[in-house]
Order: C-alpha cells, then sequence, then structure tokens
C-alpha cells in the first residue's frame, strides 16, 4: 500500500500541472481581461484612475495619440501608452505567458497565492475570510444527506416495489426535480418576512451580537440561522445517493452469497450488514469524493445570494466577472489540489471497507 499511495502522490504533480495549464491557456483567449476592466472604469468614470495611484493625471489618462489606435486592448484608443504600459506592469501582463506561468506555479507550490487584483487583499485571507460560510453549507448537507440517504436506501432496497419503497421514490424524484433556489425563495416568503411568518434571518450566518452571547446561545443562533438555507439545499441532495444505494443493496441481495448466509439461520440484520454492507457501499464510496468537493466548494452561488450569505461561491464568480485571476487561478489551485487527496483517500477507504483490494497489484 505505501509504493501505491507514493505512486499517487507523484502522478498529482503532473495531473495539478496540466489542470492549471489548461485553464490558463484558456483564459488567455478570454476577452475583457483586468487590464481592459480598468481602461473600462478610467474611461467611464475618473475614479478608475484614483484607485490606481491616487489620481488619473499620473497615469496619464486624458493623454490623446494618435498612434495608440493600433492598442491591443479594447476601449483603449485615445489613452497614453504609458498608461497601458503601466497597467500592464501592474498586473503582471508585460511577461510573457510561459513566464507568468511558470512564476505562478512556482509561486503556488509554496502556497503564495498572491494579493487579489480588485480587493487589495491576499487571496489566502481571501478563503480564510468566506470558509466558514461554505464550511457551514457544505459540511452540513454532506452529514445529513448521508445519514438519511443510505438507512433510506438501504429502506428501500429491503422493501423494493411496497408502497413505502414508491411513495419515497416519488418524493425523491420531485425534490431533485425543484431547483434548490426555487425552493428557497419559497423559504422566503413562507418564513422569512416575505408574506407570511417571519420566524427565520434572511442574512448572515451569525447575528451582529453573536461574541456577547453565551456558548449554547452561540449555537442555537448558528442553527437558526443555517435552517433555511440548509433546507433549501438539502432538498435535491438525497436523490442520487439514496438510489444508488438502494439499486447496489438490490443487486447484492440478489447474489448468491446472502441467499447462502440465510440458509445458514443469519438473521436479516446479520445478512445485511455483516455481508452486504461492505459490498453495497463500494460504489456509493467511489462518489464521495466527487460529492465531498461539490458539497463545499459547489452549486452554492445562488443560495449565497439568495440568502446573503458571503461565502466561497459568491466571491469565485465575483472573480471571474471583474477577472480578478489571482483569486480564479488561486481556487482552483486549491479545489484541485484537495480533490486529488481526497480521490486518494476514497481509494484507503474502499481497502478499509474491503481488504480484499490491494492496490499494490494494479497498475496506476
Amino acid at each position: 500500500m505505501g509504493a501505491y499511495i507514493l505512486r499517487r502522490l507523484l502522478l498529482m504533480i503532473p495531473t495539478l500541472v496540466g489542470i492549471m495549464l489548461l485553464s490558463f491557456i484558456i483564459i488567455q483567449f478570454a476577452p475583457g481581461g483586468p487590464v481592459e476592466q480598468i481602461i473600462a472604469e478610467i474611461t467611464g468614470q475618473d475614479s478608475g484612475g484614483d484607485r490606481l495611484t491616487g489620481g488619473g493625471n499620473e497615469l496619464g489618462v486624458g493623454g490623446m495619440d494618435a498612434g495608440d489606435m493600433s492598442s491591443k486592448y479594447k476601449g483603449a484608443q485615445g489613452l497614453d501608452p504609458a498608461l497601458i504600459k503601466k497597467l500592464e506592469q501592474q498586473f503582471g501582463f508585460d511577461k510573457p505567458a510561459w513566464q507568468r506561468f511558470g512564476e505562478m506555479m512556482w509561486n503556488y507550490s509554496r502556497f503564495d497565492f498572491g494579493e487579489s487584483f480588485f480587493r487589495n487583499e491576499s487571496v489566502i485571507n481571501l478563503i480564510k475570510e468566506k470558509m466558514p460560510v461554505s464550511i457551514s453549507l457544505g459540511l452540513w448537507i454532506l452529514l445529513i444527506s448521508y445519514a438519511v440517504s443510505i438507512p433510506l436506501g438501504i429502506k428501500k432496497a429491503v422493501s423494493d416495489g411496497s408502497t413505502f419503497d414508491i411513495w419515497t421514490s416519488g418524493l425523491i424524484i420531485i425534490g431533485y426535480a425543484v431547483p434548490g433556489f426555487l425552493f428557497g425563495i419559497l423559504l422566503i416568503v413562507l418564513f422569512a418576512g416575505g408574506s407570511f411568518f417571519d420566524w427565520f434571518p434572511l442574512r448572515g450566518i451569525v447575528s451582529d451580537n453573536f461574541s456577547s452571547l453565551s456558548w449554547w446561545e452561540k449555537i442555537l443562533d448558528y442553527a437558526w440561522h443555517m435552517v433555511l438555507p440548509i433546507t433549501a439545499m438539502l432538498v435535491s441532495a438525497f436523490a442520487t445517493t439514496t438510489l444508488l444505494t438502494k439499486n447496489s443493496f438490490i443487486d447484492e441481495i440478489r447474489k448468491q452469497y446472502v441467499v447462502t448466509a440465510r440458509a445458514k439461520g443469519l438473521t436479516e440484520n446479520s445478512v445485511l450488514y455483516g455481508h452486504v454492507f461492505r459490498n453495497a457501499m463500494l460504489i456509493v464510496i467511489a462518489g464521495f469524493p466527487g460529492a465531498f468537493i461539490s458539497a463545499f466548494f459547489s452549486g452554492s452561488l445562488l443560495i449565497e445570494t439568495i440568502f446573503s450569505l458571503d461565502g466561497l461561491g459568491r466571491m469565485g464568480y465575483e472573480a471571474i466577472l471583474k477577472r480578478d485571476y489571482p483569486i480564479v487561478f488561486g481556487t482552483l489551485y486549491i479545489f484541485s489540489l484537495m480533490g486529488l487527496v481526497v480521490s486518494l483517500v476514497s481509494d484507503l477507504i474502499y481497502t478499509w471497507v474491503d481488504p480484499r483490494i490491494d492496490f499494490d497489484r494494479r497498475e496506476v
């Protein structure tokens, strides 16, 4: 197992570099980069230049140069070429693309993600600042959905075709079909000061006076704020794991070793949890890394917007719109690395659930 882990760790390096390189190449062809963003602000209002150096005249705003009509930046016609050059230097675009990528990967290998172009704060600090919201949403959704879906899937497999199975399947499919953001709006209308009740808050994950509360009041306040957004996201979170668990258990229950175990007089619980469970759960474990990454780092943008939660999804979306590349590439690097690590952990869990699996005998 040690050799397998080492090989996987070494393979993470070219995989991670490949992900970053492909994303970097795509970004080079995307219009509206940070230089264009600043040019648009400068040509539209004088305050854009003030943010950069304290005054538009210092950047040469208003300097007219007929030769600048051939500028490679859209909207830069009529601006002083010195301004464009200064903007390129500020954002690092005065260097060739290969050099910028090499420097970026070298810094990222030391977990130095630089500073945001437009927020004047380091990327790592911004991620730490937004992480509590994403963790609050992702962790509870993951735990609750797995805690409900796995037992429910087992129950549905045991009672396949029954009234309980049919009704729960219908409810699960309906919940999966309803968009989370639409259900979130319904919850707001019903329970957050819309047209009916005003039982739950509509903003943030804690109250403004959170620091002055006692420890048990902090727990209640946190739970009070989390009820609606978590409920909105949970509505569609049960379907995949529940149906996957059910189908996996049905496949295993029909196998000969289960018939043999029952013929020996073992109880139904002993058959299900002593024999079937380990084999049936392998396919569920295979989907865990994707569920983990998805729950923590994606799919929450609309929920964060609706409930005024300032998390990673919202920050990433705003960074893409503004072409804030340090945030875009920094978060991509961290999430990709975590995805690769979690994938390795998933393989290790395989061997724990079923000791018959030996990755050392397989070619990576």
